[in-house]
């Protein structure tokens, strides 16, 4: 009877040790998020950042298994204007309630669901991605470099599922439903 107790109590204490979940805070000012929206019919478009308030990585055991970040949408910028003034009237048009409404909605958030690592380093993932008060689950691709203490991923959505609604009214302008994302998040 003895030995039994023992083996639950070693059982049930390296349980505990494999899946004891540990957060880690990324450095918002080392992490990075580029935003790319192109044009429908030819190529070309617009693209800039956006800056996280915060985040965490959850890791459990030797693997990260979810997280969640927080992103300032108030924070857009851009960066293939060259004018000043040409900078400012896009961002603040990205702004405006036809896109991403920052005065009701100044925050989006992602969180990650699950992983699956098809390796040491890359991995399939599904999160939660908060856009306008709206909760959407995305998927994507990850690469996560050790060395570095960083993760990094691309995606796209749709921007029409979370009400970012904005129509060109020039045929030849008009700007691709597709929003891209390419994220860097460091420790």
């Amino acid at each position: 009877m003895r030995k039994i107790i023992i083996a639950i109590i070693c059982i049930a204490y390296f349980t505990t040790i494999c899946n004891a979940q540990e957060k880690l805070n990324i450095n918002i000012t080392k992490s990075s998020i580029k935003w790319i929206g192109e044009y429908t019919f030819y190529f070309g478009g617009h693209d800039g950042f956006i800056q996280f308030t915060g985040g965490h990585f959850i890791k459990t055991g030797e693997v990260i298994t979810g997280g969640e970040f927080t992103i300032d949408m108030n924070s857009i910028t851009n960066t293939d204007i060259k004018t000043k003034k040409g900078k400012e009237s896009l961002v603040m048009h990205l702004k405006e309630s036809d896109f991403f409404d920052t005065k009701k909605h100044p925050f989006a958030k992602l969180i990650i669901t699950s992983v699956e690592y098809t390796d040491k380093t890359h991995a399939s993932m599904k999160a939660v991605f908060i856009l306008k008060g709206i909760k959407k689950t995305i998927r994507f691709r990850s690469v996560f470099n050790y060395d570095k203490k960083q993760m990094t991923t691309r995606f796209k959505i749709d921007r029409r599922d979370w009400n970012v609604n904005y129509k060109s009214k020039f045929k030849d302008g008009a700007i691709s439903d597709a929003i891209g994302f390419e994220v860097l998040l460091k420790l």
